[in-house]
């Protein structure tokens, strides 16, 4: 299956896959961007967020599948239960899935692009017409849906109440905790962790070395229990 579409329900416990495919898919990424005109600049343009993606396309859900070219193995059982149905089944469950006011997944694959995305069914217009006796001609048309959650508003109180909760509040108590002036060194220990610990800085080393007088040649086997003082 190297080109299909499908939409899926409710984390894909429904689903459906449109048994013809389209002669095309419409895409639609545009900006929304706004313009104006200042003084001695004439026209700038300010670039916002893209707008939500639009995809639409138009279709067949056939009542006869064989004069139709079909990207499914119609032989197998388990395909064609799943994909070679009642033209209107199909019509039934879109109406349904739109009308339980929730975003469906669209899933678009081909042998270049992949699209798998939360999508509103925007519009879905379909129609039986005379010379194709059960076959139903559709239109929809499908936009980006951004899942969110909508924030807790907390009510602001009024001037007194304001007033008195600053009183009755304690001043939150300060950070007493003194930096140490000194380190013992433990297992696994160096100067440049010390320096990243305790000033922030593990390139801060030297600094160390140098107060404490410690040679190069110390720097890799410096003993456990030594005390390193500190800037």
């Amino acid at each position: 299956m190297e080109y299909y579409i499908q939409l899926s329900f409710n984390n894909r416990s429904e689903y459906m896959f449109f048994p013809v495919t389209p002669e095309s898919i419409e895409f639609s990424d545009s900006g929304d961007g706004s313009t104006f005109n200042v003084s001695a600049l004439g026209e700038i343009n300010v670039i916002k967020s893209p707008k939500l993606r639009e995809v639409s396309f138009s279709g067949i859900f056939p009542a006869d599948y064989s004069p139709y070219h079909l990207n499914y193995d119609a032989r197998h059982p388990a395909i064609q239960k799943q994909f070679y149905r009642d033209p209107y089944e199909y019509v039934k469950k879109i109406i349904r899935w739109m009308q339980t006011g929730r975003p469906v997944r669209l899933f678009f694959s081909s042998a270049r692009y992949t699209i798998n995305m939360a999508v509103s069914i925007e519009s879905f217009d379909w129609k039986e017409t005379a010379g194709t006796v059960g076959d139903i001609q559709y239109d929809i048309k499908l936009k980006q849906f951004i899942f969110y959650a909508a924030k807790k508003v907390v009510p602001l109180k009024d001037s007194k109440d304001t007033a008195a909760s600053k009183t009755k509040t304690k001043a939150s108590r300060p950070n007493e905790k003194i930096q140490p002036k000194t380190v013992t060194l433990k297992a696994g220990d160096s100067l440049w962790s010390v320096a990243k610990a305790h000033l922030g800085d593990g390139s801060r080393w030297k600094e160390l070395q140098k107060l404490n007088g410690i040679k190069d040649a110390q720097l890799k086997k410096l003993p456990i229990g030594l005390v390193i003082k500190l800037p």
